[in-house]
């Protein structure tokens, strides 16, 4: 098993040209995949056939996340400084009415989106435009569509716009110091049941590190050892290469849209060796 994870993130909107908006690229590289000749598959494939839950043919094979859980994932907006956007989700749907079902039959997206309403809002009026961008209620319908999975990005990022300390008096910024049991259970288990709820009956089993920070409390204890607390099956991390077999599961590698590839040309070298 060799098989690229890419990552974007659809609130990146510094313009309508690849390098400066997510979804202009995401756009783009579904028809650069298809043109190589890749199969787009679930994350959750490429993660049962690593921890040996299902046994499936995955070469040539690559994996499609996003992170944050924006309304940009689902829903088509207009954004105040650059327009109209058409949504992670309805680029999929672009892409299957230009090339028809058969082209890419597994194509599927895996959000990963951040539980507390609270941290939520906050994010919304401190980061973005204010304009109700982060919102759940669109969850439901896009894990309901069978293109999108919704997973777990943690119960609030431990995000430094954040104006009240987190449990256990956690410093903001840094999700480096979910470093006890107390805190990570705050961020990881409350997360799945919170989600758990609004997407019943579909569970959640994949986490993401926010920040792509990676505690070694969490990663070597909590997530291998309690996961009849947070039902959690593997984590995604960053790393920068492919998923393969034998990978760590609990910090999965990805490659992430506007760091580790601006340009299609860039994807391109990176999917030549899948």
């Amino acid at each position: 098993m060799r098989v690229p994870v890419l990552a974007y993130h659809a609130v990146n909107i510094a313009g309508n040209d690849y390098a400066g908006n997510d979804l202009v690229a995401f756009a783009a590289d579904l028809r650069l995949i298809d043109d190589l000749g890749l199969r787009i598959v679930p994350l959750h494939w490429v993660v049962e056939q690593l921890t040996g839950a299902a046994e499936r043919d995955l070469d040539r094979c690559l994996a499609l996340t996003c992170d944050d859980g924006s309304a940009f994932d689902f829903h088509d907006l207009v954004h105040p400084a650059h327009g109209p956007q058409r949504s992670l989700y309805h680029c999929m749907l672009d892409f299957v009415a230009e090339r028809g079902a058969d082209a890419q039959p597994d194509l599927h997206l895996t959000s990963f989106v951040i539980a507390s309403p609270e941290a939520r809002e906050r994010m919304d009026q401190v980061c973005l435009a204010g304009l109700g961008w982060m919102g759940d209620e669109w969850w439901r319908d896009a894990a309901e569509s069978g293109l999108i999975a919704i997973e777990n990005h943690s119960w609030d990022h431990n995000h430094p716009c954040l104006d009240t300390p987190g449990v256990d008096g956690m410093p903001r910024g840094s999700f480096l110091d979910v470093d006890n049991h107390v805190r990570a259970e705050a961020e990881i288990a409350a997360a799945t049941r919170f989600i758990e709820a609004r997407i019943a009956p579909r569970p959640t089993r994949i986490f993401c590190y926010p920040f792509s920070h990676v505690p070694e409390y969490v990663h070597r204890e909590y997530l291998p050892q309690f996961g009849h607390e947070h039902g959690m099956t593997a984590a995604m991390g960053d790393g920068a290469m492919p998923v393969t077999t034998g990978a760590d599961r609990w910090n999965l590698p990805r490659y992430i849209c506007g760091w580790h590839w601006k340009s299609t040309e860039a994807l391109r070298g990176i999917l030549a060796g899948s």
